[in-house]
C-alpha cells in the first residue's frame, strides 16, 4: 500500500475502528493499491458522539467571531498546502490535476464564505411597544453529521465542515469509503488551524454507519449527498428520527441548444460540462436538446470532444463497475438506433492499463423514452434529442424527474427569459454548461435532485445549520401592561 491504514478522527486523534472489516482504496488512474480504509461499527459511532458531545459544551458557547478565526486559518493552510492536497485527490478519484486543483481552490471560497458568517448572523432587534424589546439570534443545533461522495474528495465535505462548524455545531463526518484519504488530511489541517478536539470526527465506514447516523438520537442533522436512490432513503430514515435532513441526489441535465447560438462557444461549454471530472458531477451535462438545425453546432461539438483524450485531459472514472456500466448505456443506446458520432468506449491509457476509463461520447438522435435520454449515467457522455420547436425542449426538460440544473444557448434574451421562466431546475445556465453558483450564493437543486428545504450552501445553509431563538424583553416598570407583556 502506498498509504498506511486508514484510521478513524476521534476527539483530536486517529484511532483504529473496533471492527476488522475493511475495504481496498484503490486508484483508477492505474490501479494502485493506496491503502485500506476501515467499515466501522456503531460502537465506532457511539464514541464520536460522545466526543462530539464534550466538545459542544465550550465550542457552542465560544463567540462566533472567535470561532472564524480557526477557518481564517484554515483557509490559509488550504492554500499553503494546495498543491498536496490537489494530488491526493487526483490520486484516490482519477479526476485530472487542473480539475483536482479547481477543487481545492472551491474548497478555499467555500471556507471564506463561513469567515463572513458573523456579519450575516447579527439578528434583529426591535422596540415591538414602549419599553419593550423583541430580540432574534441564530443558535447552532448540536451534534451534526455530513455524509459525503466520492466525486468531489475536498469540495463536497467543504460544502458543510465550514459553516456548520462555525456556526457552533460540532459535526461527525463520513467520507466515501471509495476517496477517504482527503478527509482525514483535511482534519488535520483543521486541527493545525487551532480547531479544538471533538469539534470534527470521522468515522469511516458503509451502509451501517449511515443507517447508524440516521437512526442516533443525539444527531440532530443530517447532510447527505449522493444518488436519489440513497438520498430517498437517507432523508427518510432521518426525518422518520425526527432530524432535520437535507439529502442531495442526482441529477439529468439538460441542455437545449437553439440555432442561433455561438457554435465555438456552445460546444467548448457543452464538452467541457459533460467531459469535466469525466462526467461524474451532479452539474454534467447528460443530455442535449437541439431545437430545429442545429448540425452546424453538432459538428463542431464532436470536433471539441475529439479533442478530449483520457488520461492526459480527461480523467478516469471510479470503478470498472463503472466503467462497465457506462458503456452498457452506450451500448444499449446503439442496439436501439441512436447513433453514435464519438465513441469513448474501450478507452486505454499507455502504461496505466490497469485504469478505468471511458472517452468523451457524443450520441445522435436519441429518443426521449430511451435510458441515456433518461438515467444518470455520471459519466463523460452525451446525449442528443432532436425537436423542432423550444416548447418541445422544455417539455422533455421538465418531464425528466430530477431538477438540478438547466442550460440554453442562444444569443436571444427574451427566448433565454422564457426558457428561465419555464425550466423545472434549480439552477440556470444561459451560455453557460455548469451553472453552479458562486459564493454567497447557494447550490440545490429541485425535484427528485433534493429532499429536505433549504441549500446546502450560501446564505441559505445558516436557517439548515442553526436554530432561531426569540427573546421579548422588558426592563422599565414604566413600559405598562398589555398584550404584549
Amino acid at each position: 500500500m502506498k498509504y498506511p491504514k486508514i484510521q478513524n478522527f476521534i476527539n483530536g486523534q486517529f484511532v483504529n475502528a473496533s471492527t476488522s472489516r475493511k475495504l481496498d482504496v484503490i486508484s483508477p488512474i492505474d490501479g494502485t493499491l493506496l491503502s485500506s480504509v476501515p467499515m466501522s461499527s456503531t460502537d465506532d459511532l457511539n464514541t464520536a458522539v460522545d466526543a462530539a458531545k464534550k466538545a459542544f459544551v465550550q465550542w457552542s458557547k465560544t463567540p462566533i467571531k472567535e470561532r472564524v478565526q480557526v477557518f481564517y486559518r484554515y483557509k490559509t493552510l488550504l492554500e499553503k498546502n494546495l498543491k498536496e492536497l490537489a494530488e491526493l485527490v487526483q490520486e484516490e478519484n482519477g479526476k485530472t490535476y487542473s480539475e483536482a486543483v479547481a477543487e481545492v481552490e472551491k474548497s478555499i471560497e467555500l471556507t471564506e464564505f463561513a469567515c463572513s458568517l458573523p456579519q450575516l448572523i447579527t439578528g434583529e432587534l426591535l422596540e415591538v411597544s414602549r419599553g419593550i424589546e423583541c430580540r432574534t439570534e441564530h443558535v447552532p443545533l448540536g451534534i451534526v453529521a455530513s455524509i459525503v461522495p466520492f466525486n468531489f474528495p475536498s469540495m463536497v465535505p467543504n460544502w458543510t465542515i465550514p459553516n456548520a462548524l462555525a456556526l457552533g455545531n460540532c459535526m461527525i463526518i463520513k467520507p466515501s469509503e471509495k476517496v477517504p484519504l482527503s478527509t482525514g488530511r483535511l482534519a488535520e489541517l483543521l486541527k493545525e488551524a487551532g480547531l479544538p478536539n471533538g469539534v470534527l470526527n470521522i468515522v469511516h465506514g458503509d451502509v451501517e454507519i449511515v443507517e447508524a447516523i440516521c437512526d442516533h438520537p443525539d444527531i440532530e442533522a443530517v447532510s447527505f449527498v449522493g444518488s436519489t436512490k440513497v438520498a430517498k432513503i437517507v432523508y427518510q430514515r432521518a426525518t422518520h428520527n425526527y432530524k432535520r435532513c437535507l439529502a442531495l441526489g442526482g441529477a439529468k441535465n439538460h441542455l437545449m441548444v437553439l440555432p442561433d447560438a455561438i457554435p465555438a462557444m456552445t460546444a467548448q461549454n457543452v464538452v467541457t460540462s459533460m467531459s469535466g471530472c469525466a462526467g461524474q458531477r451532479c452539474m454534467a451535462a447528460s443530455a442535449m436538446v437541439g431545437v430545429g438545425n442545429v448540425d452546424h453546432i453538432i459538428d463542431k461539438i464532436c470536433e471539441e470532444a475529439r479533442k478530449i483524450v483520457p488520461g492526459k485531459n480527461l480523467g478516469a472514472v471510479i470503478n470498472k463497475e463503472s466503467q462497465e456500466k457506462i458503456e452498457q448505456y452506450i451500448t444499449q443506446a446503439e442496439k436501439q438506433g441512436a447513433k453514435i458520432l464519438v465513441d469513448g468506449r474501450n478507452a486505454k491509457v499507455a502504461g496505466k492499463e490497469k485504469g478505468t476509463y471511458v472517452g468523451p461520447t457524443v450520441i445522435d438522435y436519441v429518443t426521449p423514452d430511451m435510458a441515456v435520454a433518461t438515467e444518470e449515467i455520471f459519466g463523460p457522455v452525451i446525449s442528443i434529442i432532436r425537436t423542432k420547436t423550444v416548447d418541445e425542449a422544455l417539455a422533455i426538460e421538465n418531464a425528466n424527474p430530477y431538477g438540478n440544473a438547466a442550460s440554453v444557448f442562444t444569443q436571444n434574451g427574451g427566448m433565454a427569459r422564457y426558457i428561465i421562466d419555464k425550466a423545472s431546475a434549480g439552477m440556470i445556465g444561459v451560455n453557460v454548461g455548469v451553472p453552479v453558483p458562486r459564493e454567497p450564493f447557494s447550490f440545490g437543486g429541485w425535484n427528485d435532485s433534493k429532499f429536505g428545504v433549504g441549500d446546502i450552501t450560501g446564505k441559505s445553509s445558516i436557517e439548515f445549520w442553526t436554530k432561531l431563538k426569540k427573546s421579548t424583553i422588558k426592563w422599565s416598570p414604566d413600559a405598562g401592561i398589555n398584550w404584549m407583556s
